[in-house]
């Protein structure tokens, strides 16, 4: 398919393509990812696409085919969400479903929290009760500025051995991967983000489904983070850690019967 740009409100290229006809859904990809890795490699493009739904898939700034700044002001959590509704305002979209997954899960909270309206269905995938957890406790993990300074150090650490953090020196090896940019990815993991409280996340009318893998040990129960909305479900994908539930087929099915509703 062909990739197309939309024009970010503070002037980067923000790359996404649309494929296949039908309703539209809008996908946002996890962490030094990007929208062929996360999505269309795993299966999800035909699995939608054979269900009747036009996807519209982006690849979020610091990724893929969007523009790779190196400076942490760029990825503040508005601008990263702002970019999702550039791309469906290109698309001529007002309101759709929603998926997110990891990064692309905590961007679809904070779309949710802040322009529900333009999202009838949201699925948040990769992230479950640690969400809620305080960013200074031992349940945070991609919630605390702590582990999150960490990471980033590692994705610039000129010498790999050095990095004695397993979940850092993780996130380095997944970084390194063909296309990629160390120093963009650094920035956006340094940039401050702010979790919403489960009261918050109650004012959220619209449905929500949460899927995270039985033995994904960053994320917490997804029933956890699915209870804190006022429509909100969760469902655990069996054996599947955070890297691997993405591609399972007992949460592509979850998904379908959720956009069926």
């Amino acid at each position: 398919m062909m990739t197309e740009f939309a024009k970010s409100d503070d002037g980067l290229s923000i790359a996404y393509e649309v494929v296949g006809e039908g309703k539209p859904i809008v996908l946002v990809h996890g962490f030094a990812s990007d929208r062929v890795q996360n999505w269309k490699a795993p299966g999800w493009y035909a699995v939608l696409n054979e269900a009747g739904y036009r996807v519209i898939a982006l690849d979020c700034r610091g990724h893929g085919e969007s523009d790779k700044p190196h400076d942490a002001r760029f990825y503040e959590q508005q601008r990263m969400a702002d970019d999702v509704l550039a791309v469906m305002c290109n698309c001529a979209i007002e309101r759709a479903p929603l998926m997110g997954y990891s990064m692309g899960g905590m961007l679809a909270i904070h779309l949710l929290a802040n322009h529900a309206q333009a999202f009838e269905k949201t699925i948040i995938g990769g992230v479950g009760g640690t969400y809620l957890a305080a960013p200074d406790s031992a349940e945070a993990t991609m919630t605390s500025p702590v582990v999150r300074r960490q990471i980033a150090q590692a994705l610039l650490e000129p010498d790999k051995d050095k990095i004695q953090d397993p979940v850092a020196r993780g996130f380095r090896s997944f970084a390194e991967q063909a296309g990629k940019d160390l120093k963009a990815l650094a920035a956006c993991m340094s940039a401050e983000r702010r979790n919403y409280t489960g009261e918050e996340l109650s004012r959220v009318e619209s449905p929500v489904l949460v899927v995270c893998g039985e033995n994904d040990d960053r994320t917490g129960k997804a029933e956890l983070l699915a209870e804190a909305f006022a429509n909100g479900r969760g469902v655990t994908v069996p054996r599947r850690d955070h890297m691997t539930t993405v591609g399972d087929k007992v949460y592509k099915q979850a998904v379908l019967e959720f956009l069926a509703e």
